[in-house]
């Protein structure tokens, strides 16, 4: 891989990851047209999905320092009980995120070697698009309601569709984000809750990958590819963090469904119309 391919693709997974059209789907597409050579070596993925964790950290930094604040205090000294869980928010918060954070972290162990063939399938990537783009059309018939928070039961269910999330093609942010629509969370939490439901798998994903990275070594080329990906990812996803709670306060995360529709049909079309080898 190239350092101008490595920058092309850390932007379409910076602006991709949540934006609710499928990063993974777009990296694999994009690496299909851009002639990167297939591989079952997802390295480089999950390195720019660590530029994104890192946009994430930045923007919700003062959520996170108050989950670590109030999980510290509810066990040094170990004072938790059933009134400290109900007073403390971003304590529930913390709790609920580790329990959707199960369903994906069993998935990516379990089914590493199935999941990294997936993603040197370019048609299931499209495929997976539309159904990407379904899921988010039919966020129209959702119902939040006004102050309603991820509780733990939702928090699962959630975590089931990130899980479903790993298969490229499908979005993370958007399966999560319209889960919790479809659960009556409000907007704005569901979006805060999938932002931060994505860190703990994100981050343990990058240390697998890492230790294999250390323990196998690697070409100078290639680990500036990394690098150079995994900036580019950080400075885009931070925008497009921005831009999507604006959309989503609005009520307008349908308007990404046509968009994931018409990129998986052509993805389809084009992929179809390639001489078969």
């Amino acid at each position: 891989m190239t350092i101008l391919q490595a920058a092309i693709l850390g932007l379409i997974q910076g602006l991709t990851e949540f934006l609710p059209v499928s990063s993974s789907g777009h990296l694999v597409l994009a690496e299909h047209l851009l002639g990167v050579p297939p591989s079952n070596d997802i390295t480089f993925e999950v390195f720019v999905h660590f530029g994104t964790f890192l946009s994430v950290v930045v923007v919700f930094r003062n959520d996170i320092l108050a989950m670590f604040r109030t999980f510290f205090q509810a066990f040094v000294p170990f004072r938790l009980n059933k009134e400290y869980y109900q007073t403390h928010e971003h304590f529930r918060l913390a709790i609920s995120i580790l329990v959707g954070s199960i369903p994906a972290a069993y998935v990516g162990i379990r089914y590493e070697d199935s999941i990294s063939q997936a993603f040197a399938d370019p048609k299931l990537v499209a495929v997976m698009l539309v159904v990407t783009g379904m899921i988010l059309f039919l966020t129209g018939m959702a119902k939040p309601v006004e102050g309603k928070k991820v509780g733990l039961r939702s928090a699962l269910v959630i975590g089931i569709a990130q899980a479903a999330a790993i298969i490229p093609g499908i979005s993370r942010s958007g399966s999560t984000i319209s889960t919790a629509l479809y659960l009556n969370v409000q907007p704005y939490y569901a979006a805060r809750f999938s932002f931060l439901l994505s860190l703990p798998v994100i981050a343990g994903a990058t240390l697998l990958k890492t230790k294999d990275l250390l323990a196998h070594g690697g070409a100078s080329e290639g680990v500036l590819a990394l690098i150079i990906g995994t900036v580019v990812s950080f400075c885009s996803g931070y925008f497009a963090i921005k831009v999507l709670l604006r959309i989503i306060e609005r009520g307008k995360i349908r308007w990404f469904s046509l968009y994931c529709l018409v990129v998986g049909v052509l993805g389809i079309l084009f992929i179809e119309s390639l001489p078969q080898q």
